[in-house]
């Protein structure tokens, strides 16, 4: 097991009708700012109980964070917490509306240009405004990390940054605040975190058993109950198990002394940018060509993957690793999800603009031992083809 520090302040208020209590939460004097996205939730009840909750607070309120923030969107917002000297954030909303609120509350007492917080990875940030979350979409795990992605349209950018000074003081997370949630936003959901669980899992095996059996767990689970929530989108239970899945697979604990890939999420990143297309949409997609890329760094954990997931361990190693990947792609497919760049409408002739990208962006060594350079992920999307 590799040497880690492990930190996550994150209070998390599990269970059905726990907006209410967001105000033990926020101190009385606070002046605060909910953001939200495309205002879904005035019409499914989340935005009444939270209003109901800041009764006596002076509030202040931003709409319309689009799934995958843009920078020139939230920079309207951080002229509104200064024009109201806001202290307290809000997020109500995804990962999206959360990610951008990360980038609000940094921006907002950054002295600087505030797109050296995103360019920088944010190893610029030395304080945020403190922020609170309702998690209405679980999904990318921002209601209990450090890190967000914000885009820049006018760059065809999109950026991964992180801060400790990001952790959400506290993030309700009530299962039924997903029972509204369209079947494509449940299958996003269900891929995200499954994706975001096998990029800490599926590099190569230094004896942390208990982050694996966590992992393992949390993939299982996954399996059983993401076809589940498609075919009963109110059961509770179903609702409860996935959207503590999607909290603990990217809050840190399974990432703890176990190397990470994330080079799938980079290449994703990039087609979201370029071609708008959904965050999961681009990591189902890329995914099993990926991992047919990369099998040979990745062997003895797809084994144990194939093995430990899908009960595969029988015959010649590379028709198991194979067998193992053609499993994951089956199960992104029952979620309802595209498996391959063709099927998002893409071609051979997407490669070159695709590869330019990630140049200019300077990810030339992704991966967990830094060797995944242009000319591999031009393989793995080939392979995704």
């Amino acid at each position: 097991m590799l040497n880690f520090d492990f930190y996550n302040p994150t209070k998390l208020m599990f269970g059905q009708g726990r907006i209410a209590d967001i105000a033990y939460e926020i101190p009385r004097n606070a002046r605060v700012l909910i953001t939200y996205g495309g205002g879904s939730i005035k019409s499914n009840g989340v935005y009444d109980e939270v209003k109901a909750a800041l009764t006596g607070y002076e509030v202040v309120e931003f709409g319309g964070i689009e799934p995958n923030p843009l920078y020139e969107t939230l920079m309207k917002a951080v002229e509104l917490v200064k024009t109201h000297k806001i202290d307290f954030l809000l997020a109500v909303g995804g990962g999206s509306v959360i990610d951008g609120t990360k980038f609000i509350a940094a921006a907002s007492l950054y002295d600087g240009d505030p797109w050296e917080i995103i360019f920088s990875r944010g190893t610029v940030v030395k304080e945020s405004l403190p922020i609170g979350v309702v998690l209405t979409l679980p999904a990318a795990g921002s209601e209990s990390n450090h890190r967000a992605v914000v885009s820049r349209k006018s760059m065809n950018a999109k950026i991964s940054f992180y801060s400790n000074s990001f952790f959400p003081r506290f993030a309700v997370l009530d299962p039924v605040k997903t029972y509204s949630l369209p079947p494509t936003q449940i299958s996003n959901g269900v891929v995200d975190a499954y994706i975001h669980v096998l990029e800490q899992y599926l590099t190569y095996p230094v004896n942390a058993k208990v982050q694996e059996r966590f992992s393992e767990g949390i993939l299982l689970t996954l399996i059983e109950e993401g076809p589940r929530a498609l075919a009963e989108p109110m059961n509770y239970e179903v609702r409860s198990n996935i959207m503590l899945c999607a909290t603990m697979a990217l809050n840190g604990l399974i990432c703890a002394g176990v190397p990470a890939d994330w080079s799938t999420h980079m290449v994703g990143h990039e087609l979201t940018a370029l071609y708008g297309f959904d965050h999961a949409a681009t990591i189902a997609a890329l995914l099993p060509g990926m991992l047919k890329a990369l099998k040979d760094d990745k062997r003895l954990q797809l084994l144990q993957y194939a093995e430990r997931i899908w009960g595969l361990k029988e015959g010649e190693e590379d028709a198991v690793i194979e067998a193992a990947i053609e499993k994951t792609r089956e199960f992104f497919a029952a979620m309802h999800m595209k498996t391959s760049l063709s099927e998002l409408g893409l071609t051979a002739d997407n490669i070159p603009e695709i590869i330019a990208h990630l140049k200019a962006h300077d990810m030339v060594r992704l991966g967990e031992r830094k060797n995944v350079t242009p000319e591999r992920v031009r393989q793995a999307l080939e392979l995704s083809l």
